[in-house]
């Protein structure tokens, strides 16, 4: 559940700072009158990706034996270079993002008008909302269905309330803290997502195990007990995992440490100090 409820609170704060931003900047140019096009680009992506998790779940449960290992390995794997990607783009690119959003705003009302808003909205939240629905269907093989829905909703109900703070308050709000701690628990977790999608082809017999338990735990720290199983969820604990588990996940950690720690990251207006409302 925690790992759902953190996944869904930084997609779903994510996607509240732009459409905060947008709004903010229609406050600006004193059209407000626009904030209903806005709101329905962010609702009907919602909606989008609200169907496109129950589909991937219905998929999910159409595979049996071999072929569900394969699609659920697929399946870890390609949300683990998602969240790997948001991950980059958040401490390359998000520098200037208030600012190209603002920007974004005004050329939409001077230029195609309410499709363009439209769109900038719906994209923004579609985003978000689809990346969150293939994260959850990771996290669902770490934890049962009921609580990463629980987690979700959570998420995503802390993620609105510090949306609307952040756009109803006249201080300025620090948001780095937050994101480097975030950015810090979803590398790790995205490298147990790589780690279990080696264990679903091991057990497929796509890619060797080589050793096939390396090391076994599971007699003080079972996988399966309560607290193990969140390990497993946040972590990717595994209490007697494959040589090539072991591998690809401190290759992982390894070289995307390597990466965060030798680029340096540019003075963000978005992550420094971020205040959506303008005055």
């Amino acid at each position: 559940m925690l790992a759902s409820l953190l996944l869904s609170l930084r997609e779903g704060l994510e996607a509240a700072l732009i459409i905060g931003i947008v709004l903010g900047a229609l406050y600006k140019l004193k059209r407000t009158d626009l904030n209903t096009i806005v709101w329905s680009g962010a609702g009907i992506a919602a909606v989008i990706s609200i169907v496109a998790a129950i589909g991937l779940n219905l998929l999910g449960m159409s595979f049996e034996g071999r072929a569900e290992k394969i699609f659920e390995g697929i399946a870890m794997l390609l949300a683990a270079g998602v969240l790997t990607w948001m991950i980059f783009w958040m401490h390359n690119s998000a520098a200037n993002l208030k600012s190209e959003i603002e920007t974004k705003t005004k050329n939409a009302i001077k230029g195609e008008g309410k499709g363009a808003l439209f769109a900038l909205a719906f994209l923004a939240v579609l985003r978000e909302g689809i990346e969150l629905a293939l994260f959850l269907f990771a996290v669902q093989e770490t934890s049962s269905p009921a609580q990463t829905l629980i987690g979700a909703i959570a998420g995503l109900a802390l993620a609105a309330v510090l949306g609307w703070i952040l756009f109803t308050s006249t201080r300025r709000l620090s948001l780095r803290g937050f994101f480097r701690v975030t950015n810090v628990i979803l590398i790790i977790f995205a490298a147990g997502l790589i780690a279990h999608g080696v264990h679903e082809f091991n057990e497929a017999g796509l890619i060797p195990s080589v050793i096939e338990n390396i090391w076994d735990t599971n007699g003080f720290l079972n996988e399966k007990s309560e607290f193990g199983l969140i390990l497993k969820a946040l972590i990717g604990y595994n209490g007697n995992p494959s040589l090539t588990e072991v591998i690809a996940y401190f290759a992982y950690l390894s070289g995307i440490i390597a990466y965060i720690f030798t680029r340096k990251q540019p003075r963000s207006d978005f992550t420094s100090q971020t205040t959506v409302i303008a005055k």
